[in-house]
Parts: C-alpha cells; structure tokens; sequence
C-alpha cells in the first residue's frame, strides 16, 4: 500500500485566524509609535515567521524596532487568544477526520506559527495523535524555503512524488515547489487565488478528489 502525506498550513487553511492576526498586528504598531500597516498588508505576509514579517511590514525600520515589534505581537496575540478562540473554516474538522481515517493518508502540518502557538492550536481543537508531523517556525527558515516539507518528508517516509502540500499561500506554493510536492491552493484563505499557480478548491468537500487527481497525474 503506497503511503501518502498531505501537508496543511494552519492560519488562512485550517484557522480563520484575520481577526487576531491583524488585530496584533495594530496593537503591535502602535506600541512603537509606528504607523499601522493597511489590513491587505498585514493579511499579505500571513505564512511569513514573525521576524520576517515584521521586517517585510517596515522595512525602514532599524533592526531594534523590528525585535519590539515581534514581542509587541507575540503578547498581544496571546491576550487576544486567551480570550477568544480563532474557529476552523467550515468543513475543516470533519476532512481531517475524513482523512486520518484512511490508512494510506498521512497527515501533517507546516506553519509560520510558532511551537507554542501550534501546541495551542492543537489542544485547543482535539488534534492530538491527528498528525504524524508537524513543523514550526522555530526549527526552520520561513516560507517558501523547503525546510518544513523536507522534514515532514524525512519524519513520514513518504516520498516527495506521493506528497500534497495544501496552503492558502503564494509561499505555501513556492515552498511546495521548492521541495519537489505538489501544491494545492484554497481559495478562502490570504492570498488571491491567481497568484498561489496551482490547482485549486473552492471548500474542502472538495479536496478529496482534488487528491486523487494529483496523485494519479504524472
């Protein structure tokens, strides 16, 4: 039986997480006495690690204002999230318990979020034992380096042909690329459909046959 391994983004994929990603962002901004980027903006760098997205934000900024800015967020995002909880998109749970049901699917993660901020996401949704593997920013270089899908491959043992990366990303996409996976974009996340340049799904009642597509096409 052939192995296969699909690879989901978390926030803009999996996690309706805007309100609080820009909300912290503003919070973040205004903590430096900075001008707050526009919402576009802020939603623009979602799947970056924080120290690259900052930086992308205000590249004029020195280097110090860049490491304020990141701790700014990282607080505010944690206060934002101890009060509310960021919900799945609709038919999120029930794919992915779709999915973990089948012996030849394995599952796995590769998000700009942090380990914390992805153990939180985890046990806050019940996805403990739900994936094989999962990588964070803090052990890799941001998307779209292949870092994350390179480690998921090697920690599975499923081979880069057999594998999907799922992102809402144009980074998600490229990394795809650059780790030799295909890549499959969903059209309610971040990034304007047109510029992932993949296939993509509407809503993920959807994304089992988008599989078998990929996985059957040469």
């Amino acid at each position: 039986m052939t192995r296969r391994l699909v690879i989901f983004d978390v926030d803009g994929t999996l996690v309706d997480s805007q309100a609080h990603i820009v909300a912290a962002m503003t919070l973040a901004f205004e903590g430096i006495g900075h001008a707050v980027p526009a919402r576009e903006a802020v939603l623009g760098i979602v799947g970056l690690s924080l120290p690259v997205a900052v930086a992308r934000l205000a590249p004029e900024l020195p280097v110090s204002a860049h490491v304020a800015l990141v701790e700014g967020y990282k607080g505010a995002f944690m206060a934002l999230r101890a009060e509310t909880l960021s919900p799945l998109y609709p038919g999120a749970a029930d794919l992915l318990e779709r999915l973990g049901a089948d012996p030849q699917i394995v599952l796995g993660i590769a998000t700009g979020k942090s380990r914390r901020g992805m153990d939180h996401i985890m046990s806050a949704h019940g996805w403990a034992g739900r994936f094989a593997t999962v990588q964070v920013s803090d052990d890799h270089p941001s998307k779209p380096h292949p870092s994350m899908i390179a480690a998921c491959l090697r920690e599975t043992g499923v081979a880069a042909g057999q594998a999907v990366m799922v992102g809402d990303t144009s980074f998600d996409m490229q990394m795809a690329r650059a780790a030799g996976v295909r890549g499959l974009g969903v059209v309610w996340g971040y990034h304007a459909p047109e510029t992932l340049e993949a296939p993509v799904i509407t809503e993920f009642a959807e994304l089992p046959q988008a599989l078998s597509a990929l996985w059957v096409s040469p």
